[in-house]
């Protein structure tokens, strides 16, 4: 298969790259240097001139404080290009996957959320992200939207913010007490575990719609801190701490842990957490 996959530079794009060609793909990535998905015209003619069979967009804007006082352009990436890529992918039949995040729940129901839970999103990019779903799905019944968790990966994680695993390691240099939420709960996702997940998924040329895809488990993000610490042999003091959900002035989900359903009955399964990060740890530089 041909595959086209937006993004290529990105914490999960570069994964999909290295794992697509695992599964003997042709894939080709390009950056928003090469196109700019929120033009019409643009996702039209790189379309075109590929001719791909399948295009997988990783392209995103992620949550950040200003985004909550200015969030215009988190809805034209998140929101508003997805229906650039739909229009065309439904046209062509093209089969199009995109990227959505357990940010679109509120963390009420206690428990892992599955693909038919009812979406309740608590800030403004899980609110794009949502929509951004509904627009995929909208404009291309055949699209496929995955939900993910607290993806990591790469040496150094996405070119904004790093990733947890990065920073938490980072600030341990110094650092002899380090306080991490206790409260929110989650599915840490590994990016390769993503991407490879994601090319055995398409494998098995899936129904259009919603699937999760997370690593197995769940845990509370003092937790994964303190995993982190013990795979390290580091000694710094993992303080877990209450904060309500809230967290660089946005309110998140306390409890948005995802059940892989759907896929798993289709046989796609990723490993526990604790398996994931020991990976990634093992293959992150000793010096950071």
């Amino acid at each position: 298969m041909k595959i086209l996959v937006f993004g290529k530079n990105g914490q999960l794009g570069a994964e999909i790259l290295h794992e697509g060609l695992k599964f003997k793909h042709k894939i080709i990535g390009v950056t928003r240097e090469d196109v700019d998905i929120c033009n019409y015209d643009q996702v039209s003619k790189i379309i075109s001139k590929y001719e791909p069979d399948v295009i997988i967009n990783t392209a995103a804007m992620h949550a950040a404080p200003h985004s909550e006082i200015y969030p215009e352009e988190l809805f034209v990436i998140n929101s508003f290009a997805i229906h650039n890529i739909a229009t065309i992918t439904r046209k062509k039949k093209i089969k199009f996957i995109n990227y959505s995040t357990d940010y679109v729940f509120d963390g009420t129901k206690g428990k892992p959320y599955i693909e038919g839970d009812i979406p309740s999103p608590l800030h403004m990019y899980g609110l794009s992200k949502f929509t951004g779903e509904i627009i995929a799905s909208n404009y291309d019944e055949n699209s496929i939207t995955i939900r993910t968790c607290g993806v990591y990966g790469g040496v150094s994680g996405s070119r904004v913010k790093g990733n947890f695993v990065l920073n938490m390691l980072r600030e341990a240099r110094s650092a002899k007490v380090i306080e991490v939420s206790s409260e929110q709960i989650v599915s840490p996702t590994y990016a390769v575990d993503l991407a490879r997940a994601t090319f055995e998924l398409l494998d098995k040329n899936p129904m259009g719609g919603i699937y999760h895809l997370v690593n197995s488990g769940y845990c509370s993000w003092a937790e994964f801190a303190q995993e982190i610490m013990n795979l390290k042999k580091n000694n710094v003091k993992i303080k877990p701490v209450d904060r309500k959900g809230l967290s660089g002035g946005i309110k998140r989900p306390t409890f948005s842990a995802l059940a892989n359903i759907k896929a798993k009955k289709l046989g796609v399964e990723l490993p526990s957490w604790k398996n994931a990060l020991k990976r990634y740890i093992e293959f992150l530089p000793n010096n950071i």
